[in-house]
């Protein structure tokens, strides 16, 4: 269940190309600051402090700013976690359980936030920009917070997106996640992000 409920720490990101930007934290910035929504595929895996993948797992995402998303596992197993602006709902289709939590206890300073959040970037992060690795341009995040579940995350940029994430944990796991099929500023409807508990499913936390 641990394993499963990743994506709620993890939670997103971007197909047209812009001017290279100077750097990592530039491209991260400008991103925030154009798209105001966008859908992508995702493929994402955890692996241990030896390097060994533990998970791996694929799905579909999309979010509309500020703290509006919809994130969609479809393998291995089915999950859906849809954040509607005031609260995050996560389902488990195979425990047939929905956890409900407020936007910001969820949220916090997690990579939904970095990426799906307002555009106060520097409020909850310290950035620094990496070196370039071939066509990418990398920049490192620092939450803020003492308490979040991740001690850093990187993103890397190839032409203005976001292209790959990789989220280090206090317990020395690495979760990355690879976006492709990125469309920017896709026209999304309000039912989206709507999210109705199935009819018998336990529902756990406050509604």
């Amino acid at each position: 269940m641990k394993m499963r409920m990743w994506g709620l720490a993890v939670v997103l990101a971007m197909v047209s190309a812009v001017p290279v930007l100077a750097g990592g934290i530039e491209e991260l910035k400008s991103f925030a600051s154009e798209v105001t929504s966008a859908r992508m595929d995702f493929v994402q895996s955890v692996a241990n402090q030896k390097g060994k993948v533990l998970q791996e797992s694929r799905g579909e995402f999309e979010f509309a700013r500020p703290g509006k998303f919809r994130w969609l596992y479809t393998k291995p197993y089915e999950q859906l976690i849809v954040g509607d602006g005031v609260k995050v709902w996560v389902y488990d289709k195979d425990l047939d359980q929905v956890t409900v939590k407020e936007l910001g206890d969820a949220l916090g300073s997690s990579p939904a936030a970095l990426l799906a959040g307002s555009n106060d970037l520097d409020r909850a992060y310290t950035f620094e920009t990496l070196p370039r690795e071939g066509d990418t341009d990398w920049v490192e995040a620092v939450p803020k917070d003492a308490d979040s579940s991740f001690e850093k995350m990187r993103i890397g940029f190839r032409k203005g997106n976001p292209v790959v994430m990789r989220l280090y944990d206090r317990l020395g796991q690495v979760t990355t996640i690879r976006f492709s099929h990125l469309e920017r500023n896709p026209q999304l409807p309000a039912s989206t992000f709507r999210f109705v508990p199935p009819p018998d499913a336990d529902v756990v936390g406050d509604r």
